[in-house]
């Protein structure tokens, strides 16, 4: 009778438990290391008199080892973790930048004067939003605060008074309606482009030519168009033109770029015409249409805001560019932050609607 033994070869959970303790301290340990090194290098030159010296090439050794330290220690987040660990590494390097920043200005490792620190820039945007400019008649946000005793006195009209005097409301409004008229009719060209190859052939050279063009050097042209040269129209035209040859090459590579085996199964389920277009191009062809669609939106700030640096009474672009004329660079980097935020917003704004198009890539 053979009994059976105990001896044998330990369960594969048994074996590999050590050597997942093993390699997540060896993580650990290296993720320390990484940060430790980056401390001394700066602390050694800084020790030496020579970090002013060797400045540009400490931060790029520093950063280098910071992201291999974030590497280390982002492999022993557990997944539960995984996405507070991606915020944190997305907030947390522009506070790290903004307090070197804020450290280099005061050391006057940096002119102070030409890139104040972010406390003071921050004490430029509070003015701006709270201060009304008598001169111009305007102000950034458009005195919110304000808005219930305006319209107790004079109803919707004095809520519009007080938004139209904003600065912020004058450029988004500037973007949201050149973006719309430029997109719509992009996306249209550009899915007929890429579905008959007669009509690719006689616009893509055309469009290609128009797209290199800088947007601000036919802003000239378009005044031209429009009886009042110096109102919104043309301001609005030159944001849609922009978006608008984007989109429709964006567009027709999108549809062009169409696995053909959904074409195919389309087909076999008696799509035709409409249907197919609705069902099977339109739905292939959107992921790459919100990515121009992203692009063109970008694009639309920076002409905007070109477009109210030379053109303009009212804006963001106005707004900094009068601060740089009036050498008052706190304000001017201040005009700089509120366009970055008002990128993100839309940006935002864009993922929204694309979440609430495309449900499927949830």
């Amino acid at each position: 009778m053979t009994s059976a033994t105990t001896d044998g070869p330990a369960p594969a959970g048994h074996r590999e438990a050590p050597r997942r303790g093993r390699a997540s301290g060896g993580d650990l340990r290296a993720g320390l290391l990484f940060l430790a090194a980056g401390a001394a290098l700066n602390a050694a030159l800084a020790a030496a008199g020579l970090w002013s010296d060797f400045a540009w090439p400490a931060i790029g050794a520093s950063f280098v080892l910071l992201v291999l330290a974030c590497e280390r220690i982002g492999r022993l987040v557990p997944v539960k973790g995984r996405a507070a660990y991606e915020r944190t590494l997305a907030l947390g390097f522009p506070l790290l930048v903004l307090v070197l920043w804020e450290l280099a200005a005061d050391s006057g490792f940096i002119n102070p004067t030409w890139f104040p620190p972010p406390s003071r820039i921050g004490a430029a945007l509070w003015d701006l939003s709270t201060r009304y400019d008598r001169f111009s008649g305007t102000t950034l946000l458009g005195r919110p605060w304000l808005m219930p005793e305006a319209f107790s006195k004079e109803g919707w009209a004095g809520i519009w008074a007080l938004v139209a005097e904003s600065h912020v409301f004058a450029t988004v409004a500037r973007v949201l309606v050149g973006f719309v008229l430029g997109a719509i009719p992009g996306v249209l060209l550009g899915v007929v482009m890429g579905l008959n190859q007669t009509v690719r052939l006689m616009l893509d050279t055309t469009l290609s030519a128009i797209y290199v063009l800088p947007k601000i050097a036919i802003f000239p042209i378009v005044m031209l168009m429009f009886a009042d040269p110096f109102g919104e129209a043309p301001k609005i035209l030159v944001v849609g033109l922009s978006v608008f040859i984007l989109m429709a090459i964006n567009t027709m590579a999108a549809v062009r770029g169409i696995d053909r085996v959904y074409l195919m199964a389309g087909r076999n389920y008696g799509a035709r015409g409409w249907s197919m277009l609705r069902h099977v191009i339109l739905p292939g062809a959107l992921p790459v249409i919100f990515s121009g669609l992203r692009i063109a939106l970008g694009t639309a700030m920076i002409v905007i805001i070109s477009v109210e640096f030379v053109r303009a009474k009212q804006g963001v672009g106005y707004m900094t560019f009068y601060y740089w004329e009036v050498l008052n660079p706190e304000k001017m980097y201040a005009g700089l932050v509120v366009v970055m935020i008002l990128g993100v917003l839309l940006t935002y704004a864009l993922q929204w609607l694309q979440r609430r198009l495309m449900p499927w890539q949830k």
